[in-house]
């Protein structure tokens, strides 16, 4: 029970990575708020598993990329359990495309939801982690934002710019025993991934070293153990999950 008594808020928990982490957190005695787009039969089912672990389950609606939205939705959690532990921005879209076809708007959106988001999180939670004296900030990037990925100029921008707020922010709130890590995944096996066409699941898979994708669980795992006392002087840092993708 490595999270026992602790509150964790994590966006986009509705499906998978953030489904997966929650789930996780819950199996180790986290009490779990979560929010998502829209509160549909993928959140209350999710909501039903997680109860199902025994934890106490906080279930909101919210735009992640709206400042308000965000501070009422941390402010919720706050209400609800006394305070707020360990944050998980997972929250995340991808509209792919080669820049010269991209529109405005596909960019816009990948940096609004993707990047903005974890600043209006971050920017709702710290002071109460300030005042608290402790708190753990888990962000989630990709090995896009690492090294690129052709057709993902928005998608990489965003994530890249993830992993340069995290180093940065971890330097700002560490005098106050606050950690923020970020984790890289690589090819994850996902609704999102499984509509790839056949042949560019094989190029992936042939091209990892371990030749297969990782699951959603397996990244909960890494997220489990930076949110616990066993990461206890782990701060600023980024772990790639990518099955030695980029070694």
């Amino acid at each position: 029970m490595l999270l026992q008594g602790q509150t964790a808020l994590i966006t986009g928990a509705a499906r998978g990575i953030g489904k997966a982490i929650a789930l996780k957190f819950a199996s180790e005695g986290a009490n779990i708020a979560f929010c998502d787009i829209v509160l549909d039969d993928n959140a209350l089912a999710t909501k039903a598993e997680l109860e199902q672990l025994g934890a106490k389950v906080l279930a909101m609606q919210g735009d992640v990329s709206d400042f308000t939205s965000a501070a009422d939705i941390v402010k919720q959690t706050i209400d609800a359990f006394g305070g707020i532990d360990i944050l998980v921005n997972n929250a995340g879209i991808t509209r792919d495309g080669l820049l010269v076809r991209m529109d405005e708007k596909a960019w816009d959106d990948v940096l609004r939801i993707n990047l903005k988001s974890v600043y209006n999180y971050c920017h709702a939670a710290v002071p109460a982690m300030m005042r608290a004296r402790k708190g753990c900030i888990i962000n989630v990037s990709s090995v896009a934002g690492l090294h690129g990925n052709a057709g993902q100029c928005n998608y990489s921008a965003s994530k890249g710019a993830i992993v340069a707020f995290t180093r940065t922010l971890a330097k700002e709130v560490g005098p106050r025993n606050i950690r923020v890590n970020a984790v890289a995944p690589g090819f994850i096996i996902t609704d999102m991934t499984r509509k790839l066409p056949e042949e560019t699941l094989k190029h992936w898979e042939e091209n990892i070293p371990l030749r297969r994708g990782g699951t959603p669980e397996e990244i909960a795992k890494v997220c489990c153990f930076l949110a616990s006392d066993m990461a206890s002087y782990v701060s600023g840092q980024v772990i790639t999950i990518d099955g030695a993708m980029l070694a």
